[in-house]
Formats: C-alpha cells, structure tokens, sequence
C-alpha cells in the first residue's frame, strides 16, 4: 500500500533514501529556490529541496519530488529500468475513486475580501518571469457537456490578491471544456490543488486514454488502489485529499490578460499564451500547510515525469507491431519530449523506419527518433552517439519528414502553424552482413575490477 499524500512521500525519501533529502534551514528569498534546484543538476545531483525559511513567508517550501528516477521508482515500487512498463501497465488498470470527508486541507480558509495569494511563498523561477509563477498547481475541471473531469498542470502567474494568469497552452482537455464553457457565455468552475505526491502527478500527464474516463481513475490506476477525493465547497469538484492547499474559483469566461513570459521547458523564456484569467475565490490549506514547487525551465523536476510518461505511450504504440523493441528513453537533458531513442532486436530492414514512424505519429511534439540495437545503453547518450556515429550511413539511415505538427513552444517550430522538419535516425548495424564486431567487457569482469577498486579505497 502507497500512502497517497506529499508527506507520506518525504516522508519515504527521508527515511529510506537520506542521501537524497536535503533541508535548508538558512533563510532564503523566493529567487533562491530554483537556483538551488540547477545548481545541483549541475554537480551531477537532485535530491529532494525543504527549504524551512522562505523570508517573508510563513509556509515551507519543497522543490524537485519529480527530478530523480530512483525516487519516482521507489513511490512505485519498482526498479528504475521499469518506471517506462509499470507506467504503461498501470496507467490502463483504472480504479474508481474513493470519496472522503474532512480533508486536513479544511484546517484553514480564506475566501472573498481575505483572499490573498501575495501571502503564499510562490517562487520567481528566472529573472525573464513576468511574475511569481505557481508552478505545481494541478488544475480540475469538468467537461460541461459530459460531466467528466480532468486534472493537469498550467502555469499560474501571480497577478494580484485573488487572480492568477493561465495559459492553456497544451490544447488538450482543459482548453476544451474552457471552450466548450465560454461558447456558452459560461466561466470554468476550476480548482488549484498544491502539494501532491508524484504519483498523482505522474498519473496527471497520462494522455492516451477513452474520453469517458477520468484522470482520477488513471491515477488511482498507479497507486494500485482506488485514489482519495474530496469535494470542494463552492462549486463541488473533487481535488485529491492529501493535497496541502487548494484554491477555488473559475476560468474566466472572454476575459484575457497579458500572462508571461515564463521559463518553459525548452530552456527557453515563452511568450506563447492563451491569456487565460483564474479569478480565485476561496483558499483553503493545512495549518502547517507545505508549498510545493516544480523548478521550471529544462530542470529534471519539470521535465521528468512528462519523459516516463512518454517512454510509456511510445512504447506501448510501438509493440502492438514490433514486439522486438525493447524499450524507449525520452531524456530530459534534450527538453524532454523533443528525442526519443528506440532499442530494438532487429530482425529486418526497415523496422526501425518503422518505429519511427509510428512514435512520431504517438507523440507529436518527438522531433527527432533515433533508433539502436540492443547492445546499446538507450539511457547513456554517450552509447546512443556512439552508435550514431559508427553506424549510421548519412545518406541511407537518416530521412526527414517535412511540414509535420510539433509543439507549440518548440522555438523552431513555424510561428503560424506549429509545423516543422521531423527527423529519423536508423543507427542499427546492417542486417544479414558482416559488420565490425563491438568491443565489451564482461559483467564478472567489472566485478572483479570494482572490488579491486574497493580495496584501494575508491568507492564506485
């Protein structure tokens, strides 16, 4: 059993992974903490971040829950090298919710005149940022033509004691029942959940499932159990009961303000917006409530979970017709989503254009698939280039595919119409030739040399 809140989740991180918790007692301003986050990406590190004192703020703030592997795979536990197939698994095991009273989140409120975001520790990620940016604020609202919800991020600029700036920029489910609301001459009712275990937010970026099912169940789905819900009080939706804060209100109905820039995950500053405006009518929060952050920008934090998922979705539409791959990496070092890299035992030619094909056609803001054998390590890129470079044939083993759509924030893409040059890299040895056989040292072998190593005083 998975405890299903922020705290059961550091709570596991501190108990069993120490090396991985740090907590910063020194105060800090608001621009330190995710700096904090890049300096140790930078070293090699991302530990979970508390920091205790934020100047000027009464609340804690936690950063990077998001930003290790061997973290997101032990909430699940499972290894890291499954995190891509238990997402995938889970993700279609749905699980109905189950509906509690009292959520601590109830402790404290504020609503009408006493709203008051300006008291919330809410960073500013990037000297370029408009603002202070909530950025682990999930989103709830229902389709209100079916009724169905859906959870999600969307940045959140601090614009004032009770409005906060959106953009629905993924024109997925929540710029369409905002639509489908506002054709009406209707506001969105909407609800902000802050401070939620990474597995509802991994849950959360799940795309490819039926419309009838909500993202609730996705989640309960990776819990391995029925997800704990509470209804919020002024326009009834549900928000996860374990949450730290949840703010309700509505998306405005034919209001837009200017909302960014904002450090996306490109590396680059965004002022793509849908300029959308979240009126923010009650707060609600734990007495000692914990603000959570996601470091933005290309940090592993933003980035990860969005990769896991990916690697999933891909590898799930690659076997239904190659079941010889054998797994996906979308790293986070090259923004995420925009590479994918394919391991496959090829047994003919023209499988890996095949693959392709097919995970450009999953995941359409992947720009470019490189395709492997499986002697390649897909999660070092330093393998990964070293098979491009020794076995790809320009001419013959890379192809483009022109006027393709690609991700909105994607600087390259066409300002007009989002398309751009998507490029296929077959980085397999010929099948059926001779080809330079690979140099490799043997398992028993780095055994050996590790506990040489060891006995020198070198740990590794």
């Amino acid at each position: 059993m998975i405890g299903q809140s922020l705290r059961d989740f550091l709570k596991m991180v501190e108990e069993e992974f120490p090396e991985e918790f740090v907590r910063v007692t020194l105060p800090v301003s608001r621009e330190d903490i995710t700096a904090t986050v890049f300096e140790l990406e930078s070293v090699g590190k991302s530990p979970v971040v508390f920091f205790e004192n934020v100047k000027g703020f009464n609340y804690p703030v936690v950063t990077n829950i998001a930003g290790n592997r061997k973290l997101l795979a032990a909430s699940l536990k499972v290894n890291p090298s499954e995190l891509p197939t238990t997402f995938k698994d889970r993700c279609q095991d749905y699980k109905p919710v189950k509906v509690e009273n009292d959520p601590p989140w109830e402790e404290v409120f504020f609503e009408g005149e006493d709203v008051d975001l300006n008291n919330l520790p809410i960073p500013l990620h990037f000297e370029v940022d408009a603002a202070p940016y909530i950025t682990a604020g999930q989103i709830t609202a229902r389709d209100p033509e079916t009724g169905v919800d859906t959870t999600g991020f969307h940045r959140l600029m601090l614009n004032g004691k009770n409005k906060l700036g959106v953009s629905l920029h993924s024109r997925r489910r929540m710029y369409h029942f905002h639509k489908k609301a506002e054709s009406r001459g209707e506001s969105l009712p909407a609800a902000i959940a802050i401070g939620i275990h990474p597995i509802h937010y991994m849950g959360s970026m799940a795309y490819h499932f039926p419309p009838n099912i909500r993202k609730y169940e996705v989640i309960g789905g990776l819990f391995g159990e029925p997800y704990k819900v509470s209804s919020c009080s002024t326009n009834n939706l549900e928000v996860p009961f374990g949450a730290e804060i949840v703010l309700e209100g509505e998306i405005l109905a034919g209001v837009n303000e200017p909302e960014g820039p904002f450090g996306e995950f490109t590396g680059y500053a965004s002022y793509r917006s849908t300029q959308n405006v979240f009126n923010v009518k009650k707060v609600q929060m734990r007495k000692d409530a914990i603000f959570h952050s996601i470091a933005s920008g290309m940090s592993a934090d933003h980035i990860l979970i969005s990769c896991v998922s990916r690697e999933a979705e891909i590898l799930n539409s690659l076997r239904r017709n190659l079941p010889n791959v054998k797994n996906v990496h979308v790293p986070s070092v090259t923004a995420g989503a925009l590479l994918a890299i394919v391991s496959m035992e090829k047994t003919a030619e023209g499988q890996p254009q095949q693959a392709v094909m097919a995970a450009l056609g999953t995941e359409f803001y992947c720009k470019c698939v490189v395709v492997v054998d499986d002697d390649v390590d897909i999660f070092n890129l330093s393998d990964v280039a070293w098979a491009i470079m020794t076995r790809t044939r320009a001419e013959k083993d890379i192809f483009f595919i022109p006027g393709a759509m690609g991700a909105i924030l994607d600087p390259t893409s066409d300002p007009e119409n989002h398309t751009l040059t998507k490029v296929g890299i077959d980085a397999t040895k010929p099948k059926g030739k001779d080809f330079a056989e690979r140099l490799f040292v043997s398992e028993q072998q780095k055994e050996r040399v590790r506990e040489i190593l060891r006995s020198s005083g070198l740990q590794i």
